[in-house]
C-alpha cells in the first residue's frame, strides 16, 4: 500500500536552479480554441512532480481501491459516487498531495476578457448572451471563417471597434499557431513554469504543441520551460496521474455545492 502523505518522501528531483528537472502534465476539458458551447465550462491543466516508482505504486493502490477492470484509470473513476472515499484519499492523503498543481480557467470569462482587451471594453459590462459569446469566440479563434467580424458586430449591436477587429483577424490568420489569444494551454503552461521552473515539461501527446509553439513557450517564460517532451499517457503513470488530477480538480471547481469536496481542490490551484 502507498504510504500516506507525510510518511513518504518522494525522491527529490530539484535542479541546481531551484526548480525541478521535469513536470508531468495533462489537461482536462480541452477543446483548443473552442471555448463557448464546449463540453465543459472550465479548462484545467495539471502538473505533477513525483518519482516514477512512487507514481506506479500509487496507480496500483488506486486500482486496488477502485477495483475497475479499465486498462487506464481516468478522473471519471474517482468521481463516481461509490469512490468518493478514494477521491478524498487521493487528493488529501496520497503521495500526490503537495506534489501537483492545477491551473483552472473559466472558458466564458476567458473569452470575455480577450474580447474586452481587443475592443477596449469593460469586462463587467460586456454582453454575455449565448449568441454574442459564440460570435466572439468565432472572431477570436484562428480559423479562417469569412464573415465572423460582421457576424459579431451584428449580434452584439456594437458600433465601434470594427476596424480594430478586422486588423486583429488579419494578424491572427497570418500565424494562427503563434498569434493565438484564446488557447488556454499557453497560460496554463506559463503558470506551471512559474511555479516549477526552470523545468522540462513532459506532456501527453498534444498536436497543439508543435516545435514552433514550444520555442514560443521558452521565450514567453524567459527560459523557465527548458524543453517539452510528448509521450503517450497509457505508458507513463505520471501522465495518467496528471490527467486524473486535472479532471478531478476541474470537476470540483465546476461543482462547488459540496463544500467538503470542493475544499479538496484548493491546495492544488495556481
Amino acid at each position: 500500500m502507498v504510504p500516506r502523505s507525510g510518511t513518504h518522501n518522494p525522491i527529490d528531483t530539484r535542479n541546481s536552479l531551484g526548480g525541478v528537472d521535469e513536470i508531468w502534465c495533462d489537461e482536462s476539458g480541452y477543446e483548443g480554441e473552442k471555448l463557448i458551447d464546449s463540453t465543459t465550462p472550465a479548462f484545467a491543466h495539471a502538473a505533477v512532480q513525483l518519482d516514477e516508482a512512487v507514481a506506479a505504486e500509487l496507480l496500483l493502490e488506486l486500482r486496488a481501491r477502485i477495483r475497475s477492470p479499465a486498462s487506464a484509470y481516468r478522473a471519471s473513476h474517482l468521481l463516481r459516487e461509490k469512490n468518493r472515499a478514494v477521491l478524498r484519499w487521493f487528493l488529501s492523503s496520497s503521495p500526490i498531495a503537495g506534489h501537483g498543481t492545477v491551473f483552472v480557467l473559466d472558458k466564458t470569462e476567458w473569452v470575455v476578457g480577450r474580447l474586452a482587451t481587443l475592443l477596449d471594453l469593460d469586462p463587467e459590462r460586456t454582453e454575455r448572451s449565448p449568441y454574442v459569446l459564440a460570435a466572439a469566440n468565432d472572431m477570436l479563434r484562428g480559423k479562417d471563417r469569412p464573415g465572423v467580424v460582421d457576424e459579431f458586430f451584428r449580434v452584439s449591436g456594437l458600433s465601434e471597434g470594427r476596424e480594430r477587429a478586422e486588423l486583429f483577424r488579419s494578424w491572427l490568420l497570418a500565424d494562427p499557431v503563434l498569434n493565438s489569444v484564446l488557447d488556454p494551454l499557453i497560460p496554463a503552461l506559463e503558470a506551471a513554469a512559474k511555479r516549477w521552473g526552470p523545468v522540462t515539461v513532459v506532456h501527453d501527446r498534444q498536436i497543439m504543441l508543435p516545435p514552433r509553439r514550444i520555442d514560443q513557450l521558452r521565450e514567453l517564460t524567459g527560459g523557465l520551460i527548458t524543453g517539452v517532451r510528448l509521450l503517450p499517457l497509457e505508458e507513463h503513470p505520471r501522465i495518467q496521474l496528471a490527467d486524473m488530477l486535472a479532471g478531478t480538480v476541474r470537476w470540483l471547481v465546476e461543482h462547488p455545492d459540496d463544500a467538503g469536496l470542493r475544499a479538496l481542490a484548493d491546495p492544488y490551484l495556481l
